[in-house]
């Protein structure tokens, strides 16, 4: 199942190119992240934050990290899709394991959410990972949070953010960021789950990825399934990070516009078209050769 997922948005072709380079930093923004046997943990640091201390490997926080986590990083032939073992993982985490989470998705404050994009900006990541819900943020707290990504947009830092599975109409202050790029649930077919939000903003400059009954890593050295639009958006940031990979000298601009119009529909509803990352590979390697032609 894992490897039609993998079919489905075009990264099984991308990943028999590349498993990633450690040259590439993916932050994740999210919880703690446990220990693994199909973790290499000399690709995983952490960032220390506000929440950095939450340990308690049944907490929600721990949990739902270490499954993002395990699509992203990790070990290849691992029940988890390892999309990009070989990237660096920095891990961020903005809430606690204590407390509950809605539709899927643990929430952080805007304020925590912020502080967290800019100091992985400033490490120098080249992607960002947001399967994470934000509190309704005040009008100051939002500008804090606009601030965060307009510094994230003028570093060429990537940022993929969850949609959110509210069943909703609507965006939030980081799915209306023209920098982000929000990632909407589809199922086993590519069709877009009814569980996802969508929006203007999102079907203008998002993708939708598998996140259907999806297989990765849990804590206590096991595996469980889950599904929404946390489990989604690795998949985009993971094809990210092979194609800066594969294009170190590509600027995150670049990555995005071929991620979001290589092989895609017109935009011309609240649903994005569906990632495929294999046709954003062709798209720059079809640049490379028409910049060395000139």
């Amino acid at each position: 199942m894992t490897a039609h997922l993998l079919d489905v948005v075009g990264l099984s072709r991308l990943m028999d190119v590349s498993a990633g380079s450690a040259a590439i930093t993916i932050a994740l923004i999210d919880g703690p992240v446990a220990d693994h046997p199909d973790l290499s943990a000399g690709n995983i640091r952490n960032l220390s934050g506000a929440a950095a201390g939450a340990h308690g490997a049944s907490g929600i926080a721990t949990a739902h990290a270490t499954f993002v986590a395990g699509i992203l990083a990790a070990r290849r032939g691992s029940e988890a899709p390892a999309i990009c073992p070989g990237c660096t993982l920095l891990v961020r985490p903005v809430f606690l394991d204590t407390g509950s989470h809605a539709a899927g998705m643990p929430t952080a404050t805007s304020e925590e959410t912020a502080d967290a994009i800019v100091e992985c900006v400033d490490a120098g990541v080249r992607i960002i990972n947001l399967s994470i819900g934000v509190a309704q943020p005040s009008p100051n707290r939002e500008r804090s949070l606009e601030e965060a990504l307009n510094h994230a947009a003028r570093r060429g830092t990537i940022i993929a953010a969850a949609a959110g599975n509210q069943r909703t109409i609507g965006s939030s202050p980081i799915t209306r960021h023209g920098w982000v790029i929000p990632v909407a649930a589809c199922d086993h077919r590519g069709q877009p789950l009814d569980a996802s939000n969508f929006s203007a903003s999102i079907g203008r400059q998002g993708l939708r990825a598998p996140g259907e009954s999806v297989s990765s890593l849990a804590a206590g050295g096991t595996t469980m399934t889950s599904s929404g639009t946390s489990a989604a958006t690795p998949f985009v940031t993971g094809a990210a990070a092979l194609l800066c990979s594969a294009f170190p000298g590509a600027t995150g601009a670049e990555i995005k516009r071929a991620m979001t119009h290589a092989n895609a529909s017109a935009r011309s509803t609240i649903v994005p078209p569906l990632l495929d990352a294999w046709a954003a590979y062709q798209f720059l390697a079809a640049g490379e050769v028409s910049r060395r032609r000139t």
